[in-house]
C-alpha cells in the first residue's frame, strides 16, 4: 500500500495569506483556531485534489484532523521543555518559532528538577487552564488538542533525546558524548523521563489515550551508528516501553543507522529522509513496517518535475511493495507543480490509496 499526503508550512501561509505567527498565535487558542481554520480553508480551496492541510511538519495527520479541533500549546516539543527549564520563547512572524539556546549549558543531572515537578510550572498551569476553558465551553463544542499532540489519533510527539540535548546544550553535546558519556546519558535519560511525565499528563486531562509516540531524532545523522546505539537506543526504548509503540523520525541520510535503529524496542514505524536507502530499510525491517519517506527539498523547489519523478520511481522500485507513505512539508520556496506531479504519479500506482 502506498499513500501520499502533505502539510503546509507557516512560511507558505504567511506568503499566501499574510498571517504573522507571533506570540499571540501560540498562546491564545481562540486566535490560533481562527487562523488555523482559515489556513485549512485555503488548503482545501487551493488544492482540492491533493491530500494537503496546514500543520506541523511530520506531526499532524490529515486523516485525524477536522475543524472541530482547537490546538492548545501547539509548540514544538523540545521548545516547551526548554521553556520549562528557563529558555525564552522566540516567535518568528513568517516561519517556525524557536527558543533561546543553551538552557542546560554547564548543568549536570543534580541541577535538574524532578520531572514530575514540571507539572507545577506556570506554563503547564496556563495550558491546563486553557484546556479546561475549552472543555467547559458549551457553545463552541470544540475538541482540545493538548501540547505534545497534534490531532485526535492519540499519537504523542516528542523530539529525540539526542536532538533535544543538542537544543539545550548546543553542538558541544557531541563532544560530551565522547568526553563525558555518563553525564550525557544522565541528561538524555532525564529528558526522556520529562517527556514521559508531560505526555501522560496532557493525555490524562484531555482523556486522549496514548496510541503511540513520534520521536523526532533530527540530529541522528550527525553522529555514527555506534553513538546512536549507545545513547539513543536505550532511553528511546524506555519511552517505547512506558508510553507505547514508536515512530522514529530521522530526516537526514540514515542508511548507515538502520541496524542501530533496529535495536530500539517497540519500534513500529520509521520516518526517513529521501536519500535513505529504502531497499536496505526493507531488508532490515521487512515489508510490513510502515515507512514514511520525504522528497528531497531541492527536488520540491526545482523548476521542472523531472527530478522529483525520478526520485519517486526509484523509491517505489526499492520499496518492493512494502507499506509506504510519501509525506512532505511544503515550504514557501517549493514549486507546487512538483507536489502535484508527485501526487499524480502516486495515484497511478497499482497499490496506491492516495
Amino acid at each position: 500500500m502506498i499513500t501520499i499526503s502533505g502539510t503546509l508550512s507557516k512560511g507558505w501561509m504567511a506568503k499566501a495569506l499574510g498571517f504573522k505567527f507571533d506570540r499571540g498565535y501560540y498562546f491564545d487558542p481562540q486566535r490560533r483556531y481562527v487562523i488555523d481554520c482559515q489556513c485549512n480553508d485555503y488548503a482545501a480551496d487551493k488544492f482540492p485534489d491533493v491530500r494537503l492541510f496546514y500543520s506541523e511538519s511530520n506531526l499532524g495527520q490529515i486523516d485525524y484532523w477536522d475543524q472541530s479541533q482547537i490546538v492548545i500549546g501547539g509548540i514544538q516539543p523540545n521548545m516547551i521543555l526548554g521553556m520549562l527549564l528557563g529558555a525564552e520563547f522566540v516567535p518568528q512572524d513568517h516561519c517556525d518559532a524557536d527558543i533561546s539556546p543553551g538552557c542546560l549549558i554547564g548543568k549536570n543531572l543534580d541541577d535538574l528538577p524532578d520531572p514530575t515537578s514540571l507539572l507545577d510550572n506556570e506554563l503547564i498551569n496556563l495550558f491546563d487552564e486553557q484546556i479546561r476553558q475549552v472543555q467547559n465551553d458549551t457553545q463552541q463544542h470544540l475538541c482540545p488538542i493538548p501540547p505534545f499532540f497534534w490531532d485526535t489519533s492519540g499519537r504523542a510527539t516528542i523530539h529525540g533525546l539526542m536532538t533535544t540535548a543538542q537544543k539545550f546544550l548546543g553542538e558541544g553535546i557531541f563532544m560530551d558524548m565522547i568526553a563525558e558519556p555518563q553525564r550525557s546519558l544522565d541528561i538524555m535519560g532525564w529528558i526522556g523521563d520529562a517527556y514521559t511525565v508531560l505526555c501522560r499528563h496532557f493525555a490524562r486531562i484531555t482523556d486522549l489515550p496514548i496510541t503511540g509516540v513520534h520521536v523526532g531524532e533530527c540530529s541522528a545523522c550527525m553522529v555514527g551508528p555506534d553513538l546512536i546505539e549507545k545513547f539513543v537506543v536505550p532511553a528511546t526504548s524506555k519511552i517505547g516501553k512506558e508510553l507505547g509503540p514508536l515512530r522514529l523520525h530521522s530526516c537526514g541520510p540514515s542508511t548507515n543507522h538502520l541496524n542501530a535503529f533496529s535495536k530500539i524496542k517497540n519500534l513500529i514505524s520509521l520516518d526517513l529522509g529521501g536519500d535513505t536507502s529504502i531497499s536496505k530499510t526493507r531488508e532490515i525491517f521487512g515489508n510490513e513496517m510502515l515507512l514514511s519517506v520525504s522528497p528531497l527539498p531541492q527536488d520540491m523547489s526545482a523548476e521542472k518535475t523531472d527530478s522529483i519523478l525520478s526520485w519517486a520511481k526509484h523509491i517505489v522500485e526499492e520499496n518492493d511493495g512494502g507499506n509506504l507513505e510519501v509525506i512532505y512539508h511544503a515550504e514557501a520556496s517549493y514549486n507546487i507543480d512538483t507536489i502535484e506531479a508527485l501526487t499524480d504519479f502516486v495515484k497511478t500506482l497499482p497499490d496506491s490509496q492516495a
